[in-house]
C-alpha cells in the first residue's frame, strides 16, 4: 500500500482565501456527518426496534431528514468553496487532497437530484420497506407491486438526473454511488466469466458430496433457543474482535450492519430448528462492524475517513465469513464454543457440534431459493441474476410488472430451480428493491472476489496464518487488515486499494482456486 507517513515535500502555503475554503469544507462536512449520524441511527431503529405503528411517523421525519441535508448540500457557498480549493488542491496535504476529492464527490452526487425528488423517494422507500416486512411472508406479490412500482420509478429518475450530471449511463450512476469507479463495463466480464465456469464447479461438488455420508441426524431434531443462541453469537462477535464498548447486536427481519464507525449497530434473525444462519450471519456482520470500528480514527467525520464503498465493506465481511469462518481451522476453534453455548450435558459431544459436522453442513453445496442461505459456491448465481435484472430495470428491457416472470427464468437457467408461484423466497426476498438500493447487489459477488484475492495475500504476508485462525487468535489478521484497508478509509481509490493490498487487479481467478479447492477437491 501507499505509505502516507514519510514526509511530505516543501509546498507553497495556501492563500488565505483556499486555506479558509478548505476549512470551511472539512467543517461543513463534519456537521452533515453528524445529521447522516442520526439518519443512520434513526434508519436502524426502524428496522428492529420501532412500534409497527410508528412507522408514517419515521417515514416522513427520514424524508425530511434526506431532504435537510441535500438541501445543505446545495447551498451556492459550498459550490463556491469548491471552486476555491480546487484552484490549489496540488497544495494540500495527500490526506487533504484525497478529503476534497470525497467531498467533491458526495457533494456532485447530492446536487445532481432535486430536493423534492430526494424527498418523494425516500418517503415511497420507507412505505415499500414497511409494507414488505408484511406483504413477503404472506406471499402477497399483487399488494406489493403498486409500491414497488413507485419506488422504481422514482429510482429511474434519480439514476436519470445522477448520469446526466456525472456523464454515465444511469444504472452505472446507481452502481457509482455504491462501488465508486467500478461500472457495468468492469463489472460484466467478471460476471460473465463467472456464469461460464460455476455450472460445471457446482456439478463437480455435488458429484463429490455424493459419496459422502449424510449429515449427522440429530441436529434435525434439535431445537436451538434463541436466548442460547444469542449468547453464543455474542461470545463468537468477542473473540472475534467486536468492540462492543462502540457497538450492539440487536434482531431484525433482514441481517445488517448499521449505525456509524463510533457507534456500530449490527442485527441478524434467528431460527430455533437451526444455529448456523445465525452464526454464519453474525460471522459476516462481524466482518463489517471491524472494519467500521477501525477506520482512521484521526479523520472521522470527513467523507476521506468513510468505507472505500460496498466492494470492499462486502470483501471484508465475506472474508471473515466464507474464508475465514468455513475454513477447517476456524472450524476447529469454534466447535466447542458452540458445544458449550447450544449443547446439554447429555449431548454438548455429539457430533452435531463437532468442527467435522460444522465443516460438512456449511460446506454443503445445495443450489436453494433463498439468496442469504445459499452455499458459498451457488451464491454468485443469485448475485449474477439480481445484477442482470437490475440492468433490466434501468435500460427499460424489463418492466416492473414482468419481475417474477424473469426472476423465475432466471433460477431456472442459473440453479434449475423454479420460483413460479413463490414470490416470497423469489423476487421478494431481499430488502434491497423495497428500500431503493439498486446498485448495492453486484457488490457482494465483487466482494466474493476481493476477499478471496485479499486472504490469499493475507496468508502470504503472515506465515502460519491458519494456525492462528485455529487458536483463536485474529490479532495478526486483524492488523494487517487495518494496514491494508480499514486505516486507509477512503483514502485510495477503488482499484489502486485492490491493487495495492493484493499486487493485482479485481479478478477471478482467486476466487476460482478457492472455490475449486473447497468444494471439488475437498481441501481445507
Amino acid at each position: 500500500m501507499v505509505d502516507v507517513t514519510h514526509p511530505q515535500p516543501a509546498q507553497a502555503p495556501l492563500t488565505r482565501d483556499q486555506a479558509t475554503a478548505y476549512s470551511a469544507l472539512a467543517s461543513f462536512f463534519r456537521g452533515i456527518s453528524g445529521l447522516r449520524h442520526v439518519e443512520a441511527i434513526a434508519a436502524w431503529d426502524e428496522a428492529t426496534m420501532m412500534p409497527e405503528g410508528s412507522s408514517n411517523a419515521r417515514a416522513e421525519a427520514l424524508s425530511a431528514l434526506r431532504g435537510l441535508i441535500h438541501e445543505q448540500l446545495g447551498r451556492a457557498d459550498v459550490a463556491d468553496w469548491f471552486s476555491t480549493s480546487d484552484q490549489q488542491a496540488e497544495q494540500l496535504l495527500p490526506w487533504e487532497k484525497a478529503n476534497l476529492r470525497e467531498m467533491r464527490r458526495a457533494w456532485l452526487q447530492a446536487v445532481a437530484v432535486p430536493r423534492d425528488l430526494v424527498e418523494a423517494a425516500s418517503l415511497a422507500e420507507s412505505h415499500c420497506e414497511q409494507a414488505w416486512r408484511k406483504l413477503r411472508p404472506a406471499n402477497n406479490f399483487s399488494d406489493f407491486l403498486p409500491l414497488l412500482r413507485e419506488v422504481v420509478r422514482l429510482k429511474r429518475e434519480v439514476a436519470r438526473h445522477l448520469g446526466e450530471r456525472l456523464s454515465m449511463a444511469p444504472y452505472d450512476a446507481l452502481l457509482e454511488s455504491f462501488q465508486p469507479g467500478l461500472h457495468q463495463q468492469h463489472i460484466a466480464p467478471l460476471f460473465a466469466r463467472l456464469r461460464k465456469v460455476l455450472p460445471g464447479l457446482i456439478g463437480q461438488a455435488m458429484t463429490r458430496q455424493e459419496k459422502e455420508i449424510a449429515p449427522a441426524r440429530q441436529v434435525q431434531a434439535l431445537r436451538f433457543p434463541v436466548e442460547k443462541q444469542r449468547k453464543l453469537v455474542v461470545e463468537v462477535m468477542r473473540r472475534l474482535g467486536f468492540d462492543f464498548g462502540r457497538g450492539r447486536l440487536d434482531t431484525t427481519h433482514h441481517p445488517f450492519c448499521g449505525g456509524v464507525a463510533e457507534d456500530v449497530r449490527i442485527a441478524i434473525r434467528y431460527h430455533e430448528d437451526d444455529f448456523l444462519p445465525a452464526l454464519a450471519g453474525v460471522i459476516h456482520e462481524s466482518g463489517h462492524g471491524k472494519y467500521e470500528q477501525r477506520l482512521p480514527a484521526k479523520w472521522l467525520g470527513q467523507p476521506v475517513a468513510q468505507a472505500r464503498g460496498a466492494c470492499i465493506h462486502e470483501s471484508q465481511s465475506l472474508l471473515h465469513e466464507m474464508q475465514v469462518g468455513r475454513s477447517e481451522a476456524f472450524l476447529t476453534f469454534i466447535a466447542p464454543i458452540v458445544a458449550d453455548a447450544l449443547g446439554t450435558p447429555e449431548d454438548s459431544g455429539s457430533a452435531a457440534f463437532s468442527a467435522g459436522e460444522l465443516r460438512r453442513r456449511l460446506t454443503r453445496v445445495t443450489p436453494s431459493l433463498v439468496r442469504v442461505d445459499a452455499d458459498e459456491l451457488t451464491y454468485p448465481c443469485h448475485i449474477i441474476l439480481r445484477f442482470e435484472l437490475e440492468k433490466g430495470l434501468f435500460d427499460g428491457s424489463l418492466q416492473v410488472d414482468d419481475i417474477p416472470a424473469a426472476w423465475d427464468a432466471g433460477m431456472r437457467d442459473l440453479l434449475g430451480i423454479s420460483t413460479k408461484g413463490n414470490d416470497r423466497d423469489g423476487c421478494m426476498q431481499d430488502v434491497h428493491w423495497p428500500a431503493g438500493l439498486f446498485g448495492y447487489f453486484p457488490s457482494y459477488l465483487l466482494g466474493s472476489l476481493f476477499a478471496a484475492q485479499l486472504f490469499g495475500a493475507a496468508k502470504g504476508a503472515l506465515p502460519n496464518l491458519m494456525d492462528d485462525i485455529r487458536r483463536g487468535a485474529f490479532d495478526r489478521l486483524d492488523s494487517w487488515l487495518e494496514k491494508q484497508i480499514w486505516g486507509n478509509g477512503s483514502f485510495l481509490d477503488t482499484t489502486q486499494l485492490i491493487e495495492d493490498s493484493t499486487g493485482a487487479p479485481l479478478g477471478t481467478e482467486a476466487f476460482e482456486a478457492h472455490v475449486k479447492s473447497r468444494y471439488v477437491l475437498g481441501e481445507s
